[in-house]
């Protein structure tokens, strides 16, 4: 079997508030804070993620993004990240993704860590944090994206002289 040395391969792990933590949020009720509203029937899980708006005439916008499925092999070239404020991802189809996230390396990406997200469960990117742009798994899937709006660049794409892929979605 030839392998091409030009491409490396990322493991996937699961989506652990511990192990995401350095790159923001895991959105989910399991151990969130309950809270019994509106007469006692509305249960409220609170305070989920951190939504961060900053540069000028910042504001909050609430989104739906429809993606198309990706399966593996899934070509990793490149990583964006906000400057400006958090991007948060909510699966509406509750069905699982893939998030791909990196530290940040003098201005660039540091080698990335891939996270299976449970069908329950969604992310709060921080503030310039580099992450890969959305990757449905199985069917076209809708999400609700918290993200910033307003003056300024909020955009920072960079692409990678040898891409990474995830060969397998099987969890290490």
């Amino acid at each position: 079997m030839v392998h091409d040395r030009k491409i490396r391969t990322l493991p996937v792990h699961p989506l652990t508030n511990a192990a995401f933590a350095p790159f923001g949020d895991v959105i989910e009720i399991d151990g969130a804070e309950r809270l019994t509203i509106n007469n006692g029937t509305t249960e409220r899980f609170h305070d989920l993620a951190g939504v961060e708006i900053g540069g000028e005439n910042g504001r909050t916008l609430i989104n739906i993004f429809r993606g198309e499925p990706f399966s593996p092999p899934i070509a990793i070239a490149m990583m964006e990240r906000h400057p400006l404020g958090s991007q948060a991802f909510v699966p509406l189809d509750r069905r699982p993704f893939v998030t791909v996230v990196a530290a940040d390396a003098n201005g660039t990406p540091g080698t990335p860590l891939a996270f299976l997200a449970a069908p329950n469960q969604g992310v709060n990117y921080r503030r310039n944090v580099w992450h890969h742009p959305l990757i449905a798994l199985e069917a076209t899937s809708e999400f609700l994206v918290v993200d910033r709006g307003g003056d300024g660049d909020n955009l920072e794409e960079f692409f990678f002289d040898r891409p990474y892929q995830i060969a397998s979605l099987a969890v290490d």
